[in-house]
């Protein structure tokens, strides 16, 4: 099977690992082209063809060129409408899974205890903290999609990643601790809640993985 292909048939977790990783590679491609040209007036055109998109240099291309421009400047509005529909919307809140709702409540806590202390330019491991925070909630939205739950095999390779991610933003807790002198009561409280989100993420993958066998009748 070529993980290069989009997935059809029902995957198990190792080659949904391998499809995501690839997929992975191609967006720190894409990351990287796009912080070379960022500010080169043919950027666009420049990604799409070293990315192998020859279909998007063509004059079709310049509409997809239009929507990538449009992109930027609607992804912090659409993060706000995000954040406004988890943390407001009354009713709604029912509908979003516990663990996905805690890893998110906590991408937004510490964005708030970093903002009383300015700017992170000079903090890296606070950087680092919240791109963690950030991915494990993303990867754990994909993880619980209406998508994810028809293919169990999906669900565990996304936990699997949220699971390294919050992983790595425990192990950064410490330098944060320090770089923001953030007190012990801080410390312990971030701590315990990345704590939390893992375990979580570990007890789900547990069903899941049973949930598998039992599907494919190994008891």
């Amino acid at each position: 099977m070529s993980a290069s292909k989009e997935p059809d048939g029902v995957w198990d977790e190792y080659e949904w690992e391998r499809f995501l990783q690839e997929q992975d590679r191609k967006t720190e491609k894409y990351m990287e082209l796009l912080e070379r040209f960022l500010d080169d007036p043919n950027r666009d055109q420049k990604i799409a063809k070293e990315m192998g998109w020859y279909h998007l240099l063509d004059k079709e291309g310049k509409q997809w060129v239009e929507n990538v421009d449009a992109l930027f400047g609607e992804e912090f509005e659409e993060d706000r409408d995000v954040e406004n529909e988890v943390e407001g919307s009354g009713g709604g809140l029912d509908k979003v899974h516990p663990l996905y709702y805690e890893s998110f409540a906590l991408t937004v806590w510490i964005d708030e205890i970093f903002r009383e202390f300015g700017s992170m330019e000079s903090r890296p491991f606070c950087v680092k903290l919240a791109h963690h925070s950030a991915v494990t909630s993303a990867k754990l939205a994909a993880a619980l999609s209406d998508d994810a739950a028809d293919e169990l095999g999906m669900t565990i390779a996304y936990l699997k990643r949220a699971l390294r991610e919050v992983t790595m933003a425990l192990g950064l807790v410490k330098e944060v601790g320090r770089e923001l002198l953030l007190g012990e009561e801080r410390e312990v409280d971030l701590s315990g809640r990345l704590f939390r989100i893992r375990d979580g993420i570990i007890v789900m993958m547990g069903e899941c993985r049973a949930m598998w066998r039992r599907r494919k009748g190994g008891g």
